[in-house]
Formats: C-alpha cells, sequence, structure tokens
C-alpha cells in the first residue's frame, strides 16, 4: 500500500494545465500533502483554466502562466520537480475537428516539449500523462481493457495517443519514467459549464441548474461510467508514486456504467428543475453516442478503495454552483 502522505510530503511537483479541472483538483490534494507544488497553465480562453480554481490555496502554490510549447521555458521550469503530471492539453473532439493544427501543437508537440525538457534538464524526474479513452474509438467489446485496439476516430484521439506513446517511448528509450492514465468522464468542481464542447455531463448540469430542458440522442439507453475528480486526481497520485507503473498504461473510469437518460433524470430531480427530452428524429453519427464501459487491469490500489464513479459519489455536489468555476 502506498504512503501518499509520505511520499508527496515536501516533494517537488509540476502540474501542466494546473489552473483547469483535473489540474486545479490535483494542486489541492498535493497541498493537502505538504508537497512543493508549482502550476504551469497558458489560461487559452475557453479551455477551462482559471484562477478561480485555485481559490483558497493561491498562497500555498506557485503558479506560472506559460505555453507548455515553449521549449526554453519548459527548459526551465522542469530543472527541480521530482514529479511532474502532464495535464495541459485540448481536450474538445469538436474544436479537433474544426482547428486539427492546432490540436496537433497542444496535444503533440507539447507534450515533446517537456518530455524533451526532462531528457536534457531533469531525466530523474517521473512523468504522469493525462490520456483519454477516446484513443479506443467504437468498442469492440465492454468492458473496454487496456488491451482493446486503439483505433481512434477523431483528430483528438489521433493526436492524444501520440502523446501517449510519446511519454512510453522516451521511457523505454531515454529513461525518464512515465506512465499513461486513460479517463473517461472526469466530473467535479471546477469543471467547465461554459460550453459543450468539452464533454456532455458539465453542459447537462448547466442546463439543469438554469432550468432548461436536456436533449438527449435516441431512447437514453447509451451508457457511460463516469468518475468523480477526486478519484481521478488519486489516481494520478497513486501512479506518480509508483515505480510499477513506469512505462504502462491504465485505464481510469467508474465502477458502474449509467445511461444517459438516468443520468439527466438524477440531476433533474436533484435541481427540481428541467426536464429530459428524447430525439426522435435521426441519431447524428459519432462514436461518442454509442455504449461504453471502461474495465481496468492492474493498479496501484488505493487506501481507500475503488474510485466511486457517479452512482456513489455524492449527486448534491454536481449542482454546487459555487463550485462549478467560473462560467
Amino acid at each position: 500500500m502506498i504512503d501518499l502522505a509520505a511520499f508527496y510530503r515536501g516533494r517537488r511537483v509540476l502540474v501542466t494545465g494546473g489552473l483547469g479541472f483535473i489540474g486545479s483538483n490535483l494542486a489541492r490534494r498535493l497541498v493537502d500533502l505538504g508537497a512543493d507544488v508549482l502550476l504551469v497553465d497558458s489560461l487559452i480562453p475557453d479551455y477551462g483554466g482559471h484562477l478561480f480554481n485555485i481559490d483558497g490555496i493561491e498562497h500555498r502554490v506557485r503558479v506560472n502562466v506559460a505555453d507548455v510549447r515553449q521549449q526554453s521555458t519548459m527548459n526551465y521550469l522542469v530543472r527541480d520537480r521530482e514529479v511532474i503530471f502532464s495535464l495541459a492539453g485540448q481536450v474538445s473532439h469538436i474544436d479537433s475537428m474544426r482547428d486539427p493544427f492546432t490540436d496537433l501543437e497542444i496535444n503533440c508537440r507539447s507534450q515533446l516539449t517537456i518530455l524533451e525538457a526532462c531528457r536534457h534538464n531533469n531525466a530523474a524526474a517521473k512523468v504522469v500523462y493525462a490520456g483519454t479513452r477516446q484513443v479506443y474509438g467504437k468498442p469492440e467489446y465492454l468492458p473496454v481493457d487496456e488491451r482493446h485496439l486503439v483505433r481512434p476516430t477523431d483528430v483528438n484521439g489521433i493526436n492524444k495517443v501520440a502523446g501517449e506513446y510519446y511519454h512510453l517511448v522516451y521511457n523505454h528509450v531515454f529513461g525518464v519514467r512515465g506512465c499513461s492514465l486513460r479517463l473517461t468522464n472526469v466530473y467535479g468542481p471546477r469543471q467547465l459549464v461554459k460550453h459543450n464542447r468539452q464533454g456532455f455531463i458539465g453542459w447537462f448540469i448547466r442546463l439543469v441548474i438554469e432550468g432548461r430542458d436536456v436533449e438527449i440522442f435516441g431512447d437514453g439507453s447509451q451508457v457511460r461510467d463516469f468518475v468523480y475528480v477526486d478519484d481521478a486526481a488519486e489516481a494520478f497520485l497513486l501512479a506518480g508514486a509508483s515505480e510499477t507503473t513506469n512505462g504502462e498504461v491504465f485505464n481510469v473510469g467508474g465502477d458502474e456504467p449509467v445511461a444517459h437518460r438516468d443520468l439527466v433524470g438524477m440531476l433533474v430531480d436533484i435541481r427540481a428543475a428541467g426536464a429530459c427530452g428524447s430525439s426522435t428524429g435521426r441519431p447524428r453519427r459519432s462514436h461518442r453516442h454509442r455504449q461504453f464501459l471502461l474495465g481496468l487491469l492492474e493498479f496501484p490500489k488505493p487506501p481507500a478503495g475503488a474510485p466511486r464513479g457517479l452512482p456513489k459519489g455524492s449527486p448534491a455536489r454536481l449542482l454546487s454552483i459555487g463550485d462549478l468555476g467560473a462560467s
């Protein structure tokens, strides 16, 4: 069993994308563990990074507003860091299809920039990369485990898996220890709800908060698994503290599937407003509306047990407007 408090106490940690949704929640956990935390974020509009997200811990972390694609900047920032959580990225599948070159820059070039900075300036650092379940594409079987064929169906998925493979190559060839966590449907405080281009759950929450109707496609029977952001942060901490994760990829998903219609029904019941409607027209052709459930193989066990996922989390926290972050 990994003692996270003992491992991270006083440890020098860098979080790229540290002012974003997952990064800021991870930062809060690191602060609680007594780590020396440096956050790097470009604060690109619409990507989710905001100083609001570190409200209350701003005096316990250091913040550097910088673009991780800048080699000279990253050469300097990685130098004394012992663990690097690589969360900076472009995560919108829609935006990746509209502007594939920007997605390529942020999800591929930026990862090489970080890894080259480590290779030449701090080869002893451990790097944990934020991957995505989108790399699997249309599942051949359920639940989808790490042995499933990688076959992304959009530009974002292609570039994210390339970024992941860079980390594995640098682990195997250059000795820069690294691993990847393939995340699925993370939700919780400080999630971006400004627009619907970074996943549906945050947008569904906003619609219900505003008392607006939520439209789902088909009959809403398509299932997903969900991960509460605290559990995702715990997975990153465990991966960063374990040597057995080096050179490996791991799924990070919930333990129970949830249908879209049940999710929306839960939100509507909590808020007592809005309604759930089904599209009667022809469903859009999108891999995001098919069945998808992650399966997990080997992963270091957290002290508190398995990830909670959506059903075991506290649903009331979904609709806490003050915790959702700037809109």
